[in-house]
């Protein structure tokens, strides 16, 4: 009986896997064309005698509410000069990036065929890493200088948690980021389950529109806190259920489990010295991948599911050691 079964699980995940590669060659198929324009590179190498010419290609890069003097002598700031002149050491070419970023505008396409193909502009801003990447339905800004690589001298003072993912490879994870976060129906975020299922839902964003990119990289990890993570799902969720905190309105439990952190808060001396921060992210994005697996859902209706009702029917069963 026991190996009907495996043959049944090991014959359903070869179908699975063909459907899967019969899609990527679907979404492969279709045509997106862009120009990745390089307005860190235009201003870098700018000359005040250029700027109004630099305002014309570029009038929404230039805030009315700053003088023509004050960009003159933003062209002319030694330290600005710098960050260009890393920003474009560092992306001198482009290529790779934007073939990431075409990928992901293919998926996009796939799964919304009203998406239109935005303007992909790459810019500096004094490394602002709150703010790497800016989507709108027709312009994408990407802060280059936020991805220079988590060692840069730049970044020195900036947490490791943090900087740990200033690196290339996070681009097209940022933007599918954004982009999840502008489909996903903005539900009121009361309690730590809404929480923990809103950015579940935002992690299997990008497992559909990144299918290439590892599960560390989608949620900022490395391969050891990933492990970590894993290896303790039981634990995790037996924590969140015996502390009863999943329907919890306490307005710390953002800090504690969700929000970037360089660990997530048990108020356990070990467990908080090995945990990865955003642990309630984790554990939110298994359960909406079970809640995939056992229910017939599009991805639309997936992203305005309610957290209880997904919860309810996920089916969820922690990895145990």
């Amino acid at each position: 009986m026991k190996h009907q079964i495996f043959i049944l699980f090991a014959f359903l995940s070869i179908v699975s896997c063909k459907k899967e590669s019969q899609l990527e060659k679907e979404i492969a198929q279709i045509d997106i064309d862009f120009t990745v324009e390089r307005f860190d590179k235009a201003f870098g190498s700018a000359t005040v005698s250029e700027l109004p010419k630099l305002k014309s290609a570029f009038p929404f890069m230039f805030s009315e509410k700053y003088s023509d003097s004050y960009w003159a002598e933003k062209i002319q700031d030694t330290l600005q000069q710098q960050l260009h002149k890393e920003s474009a050491r560092v992306f001198d070419n482009f290529a790779s990036e934007k073939e990431e970023i075409k990928k992901l505008f293919k998926h996009l396409r796939y799964y919304y065929p009203e998406f239109q193909t935005p303007r992909v502009i790459t810019t500096t801003s004094n490394v602002d890493y709150r703010n790497k990447v800016i989507v709108t339905d027709t312009i994408v800004l990407i802060s280059i200088d936020t991805y220079l690589g988590s060692d840069h001298e730049f970044y020195q003072g900036i947490q490791k948690y943090l900087r740990k993912n200033f690196n290339k490879s996070q681009i097209a994870v940022d933007l599918a980021k954004a982009y999840a976060e502008k489909y996903t129906y903005q539900q009121e975020r009361k309690t730590l389950l809404d929480e923990m299922i809103y950015h579940g839902k935002l992690l299997y964003f990008k497992d559909v529109m990144l299918p290439n990119t590892t599960d560390a990289e989608k949620i900022g990890y490395t391969n050891e806190e990933l492990r970590w993570a894993f290896e303790n799902e039981d634990y995790i969720w037996r924590y969140f259920i015996e502390h009863e905190l999943l329907y919890s309105t306490n307005s710390k439990l953002p800090n504690r489990f969700i929000n970037p952190a360089p660990f997530s808060k048990f108020y356990l001396e070990q467990i908080d010295s090995e945990s990865p921060g955003k642990i309630g992210q984790y554990i939110g994005w298994q359960i909406v991948k079970a809640y995939v697996n056992n229910n017939d859902i599009s991805l639309k209706d997936l992203l305005s599911k309610d957290a209880k009702d997904i919860l309810n029917n996920a089916n969820f069963k922690p990895h145990k050691q």
